[in-house]
């Protein structure tokens, strides 16, 4: 008997089964990888955390983490805690936990918490949950890395930032999804990222102002770190716009918690 294979129902259903083929070897793979990208996030935390802290194999110009195979270990030698800050949603202070009051509660690891979504959250007017990494930095001081979240020209930028109990920027991280090369991308480049450290976010007064990626700024050689300012990268305004937003709005949730370390 004659088999007919250009019938329009064989057709659709050797279309139906390849879809189902392929939709469940897609599946297999996403499943058996999805522990491997889970492993690569934590570590790329880990090692962006360390870079803000200036735990970094640095040359003389260029940006350069760690190796993952040494991050876990400097990441538990040099963060001494992991805080969970959770404010409202006019930035009021409910509590502070420890990495195991946290976990006990959600068996989630602070340094997992999703910044963009919390962002969300917040939005909603729902409480926002601030991961917050204390640790030693290279000169034994005290340093406290905050992740921060925001948008460029193009899509998401983000960046962590270390800072003493006085809010004074100590090191930060700085990197995106998709920034035009040459420009907006050199966020992650060490000359941009050098210019925060010594820079104060807070004014004389005490009052959070944050820190102004400026263009014309009257100190491009960044010596006065007392005017919330650095230098912009020439031909990013708009991605420079995206991380003073990013300073400004994020950072500023973390003043309470500081606030409360000074009169505690």
């Amino acid at each position: 008997m004659e088999k007919r294979t250009d019938k329009n129902s064989y057709t659709i259903i050797f279309a139906i089964g390849m879809v189902l083929v392929v939709g469940a070897l897609l599946a297999f793979t996403a499943s058996s990888l999805k522990p491997n990208i889970i492993e690569n996030q934590r570590l790329e935390k880990q090692q962006n955390i360390l870079y803000a802290m200036g735990i970094n194999d640095n040359d003389e110009s260029s940006a350069v983490f760690i190796s993952t195979d040494k991050a876990p270990e400097a990441f538990k030698n040099n963060v001494t805690d992991q805080l969970v800050v959770t404010v409202d949603g006019s930035g009021k202070l409910l509590k502070t936990q420890t990495r195991d009051e946290y976990f006990n509660e959600t068996k989630q690891e602070p340094y997992l918490i999703d910044v963009k979504k919390q962002k969300a959250n917040a939005k909603k007017g729902e409480p926002r949950k601030l991961p917050l990494f204390v640790g030693q930095n290279t000169e034994g001081k005290t340093v406290y890395v905050a992740p921060i979240y925001g948008k460029g020209l193009w899509d998401a930028i983000w960046g962590y930032v270390a800072m003493d109990e006085n809010m004074v920027v100590q090191g930060a991280y700085f990197d995106h999804k998709g920034e035009t090369p040459g420009l907006g991308a050199n966020i992650k480049q060490r000359y941009f990222m050098d210019d925060f450290y010594g820079e104060h976010l807070l004014n004389e007064a005490g009052v959070f102002k944050g820190i102004t990626v400026a263009k014309g700024n009257a100190d491009p050689k960044n010596v006065d770190k007392t005017d919330n300012e650095v230098d912009a990268i020439a031909g990013a305004t708009i991605t420079g716009d995206g991380v003073t937003a990013m300073i400004k709005s994020d950072l500023k949730l973390y003043k309470p918690y500081f606030d409360n370390l000074k009169n505690n």
